[in-house]
C-alpha cells in the first residue's frame, strides 16, 4: 500500500502541475475516504456529536487505514481538532532535496517535500468526516518526518 501511495503521488505530480496535482489527489482521497468510512462504520451504532465522530476517526478508522491509532488528539472545543501521528507510515520514504538552494530552514524544506504526500491522506480524512456528517476542511503539516499533524476545521 505504501508503494502504491508513493506511485499515485508521483503520477498525479507528473500529470498535473502545481495546485492541480494537489486538488486531483484530494478529490481521489475524498472519494476513497467516503467509501472507507461507509465500510468501517457500517456495523457501528450511529455516532452522535462531533467529538464522538473525531474519536472514531482517531481510533477505529485510523487503525483500519494506517495500521495504528492517532498518537495525540487536541481540540480547542470550538471546532478545530489536531490529530498528531508521530510515525506516519506514508511519509517514511519521503526525503528532502539534497542541498537547500533557496536559503530555507531544514524544517521548511521537509514540509515542502512532504506537502504533496499529505494531499491524499487529507482527502481521505475529509471524505470520511463528510460521510459521517461533518462538513470540514483538513490541512496536513509535516515539519519533522515521519511525524505529521492534520488540522481539522469544522465548517458550520
Amino acid at each position: 500500500m505504501d508503494l502504491l501511495f508513493t506511485e499515485a503521488v508521483q503520477f498525479f505530480s507528473e500529470q498535473h502541475y502545481g495546485p492541480a496535482a494537489g486538488a486531483a489527489l484530494q478529490a481521489v482521497g475524498v472519494r476513497v475516504g467516503r467509501q472507507l468510512a461507509e465500510r468501517y462504520s457500517r456495523d457501528k451504532p450511529r455516532l452522535g456529536d462531533t467529538l464522538e465522530v473525531i474519536k472514531f476517526i482517531c481510533k477505529d478508522f485510523w487503525l483500519a487505514v494506517f495500521k495504528k491509532q492517532v498518537d495525540n488528539l487536541k481540540t480547542n472545543h470550538r471546532g478545530i481538532y489536531m490529530l498528531q501521528d508521530n510515525n506516519f507510515r506514508w511519509l517514511l520514504r519521503v526525503a528532502p532535496a539534497a542541498a537547500p538552494t533557496d536559503g530555507s530552514s531544514p524544517s521548511e524544506q521537509l514540509a515542502a517535500a512532504a506537502a504533496p504526500y499529505l494531499e491524499l491522506p487529507c482527502g481521505i480524512i475529509r471524505g470520511a468526516l463528510t460521510h459521517l456528517g461533518l462538513n470540514c476542511t483538513v490541512e496536513g503539516d509535516a515539519r519533522s518526518l515521519p511525524s505529521c499533524s492534520f488540522t481539522i476545521k469544522i465548517v458550520s
